[in-house]
């Protein structure tokens, strides 16, 4: 039911993009045909066009919208949404995981778009940007547990070995006695079996010089 609503209200509102285009009903083809193009483009959406999306957006109810395709300046603001776009037609980028959803923090301008991440990180995106409103199914994911160490393995994951337990010759953590991570002249600063610092990589910044 609700997909069948998701799909009325979106071949509602495209219908009502189009009307400018085609002018009368029994008109040839070749009018009904350019329209789509140019909606399938991009190319001929005017602001007028987008601002006639959002009032039929505000009458329309916000349930009836959920998994309709659109972009972000054609939204109103608070909009839940989810498989965002970081640069006009390349494709959904953001917000795809199971259960998560961003949402709509300023009125978009003709522009740009402020979006609020998962990770409560702020982000400015161009309004031409597509996105889907809704919030990805299968929220409960993440309490998923497994019942034994084979079923990882059929995800496709490999054990990890931890270096302490390791020889000196397999990771610059293993050796010495007990649980140490000395190894000789390396220090006791965690590093991966490459021999990088894992906290925060190499350090940079030039010391500050003293008088």
């Amino acid at each position: 039911m609700a997909l069948w609503r998701a799909r009325a209200a979106s071949s509602f509102l495209f219908n009502r993009l189009i009307q400018p285009a085609v002018a009368r009903p029994f008109v040839a083809s070749n009018n009904t045909a350019s329209a789509f193009r140019s909606f399938s483009t991009g190319m001929s959406i005017t602001q007028s066009s987008i601002d006639r999306m959002k009032q039929e957006l505000l009458q329309l109810d916000i349930n009836s919208q959920i998994g309709t395709c659109m972009p972000l300046g054609a939204m109103r603001i608070g909009t839940i949404i989810h498989n965002i776009e970081m640069k006009p037609g390349q494709g959904g980028k953001l917000v795809r995981a199971a259960g998560t959803c961003a949402k709509i923090l300023k009125e978009p301008t003709a522009e740009s778009c402020c979006i609020e991440l998962p990770s409560e990180k702020k982000i400015w995106l161009d309004s031409r940007c597509r996105a889907t409103i809704g919030v990805v199914s299968n929220p409960s994911h993440r309490n998923r547990k497994l019942r034994k160490a084979g079923q990882s393995r059929w995800l496709g994951r490999r054990p990890v070995v931890r270096g302490v337990a390791m020889n000196p010759v397999d990771h610059p953590h293993g050796g010495g006695e007990g649980k140490s991570k000395s190894s000789g002249s390396r220090g006791k600063v965690s590093r991966t079996p490459w021999g990088k610092p894992t906290k925060c990589g190499y350090q940079t910044k030039k010391k500050k010089k003293e008088d």
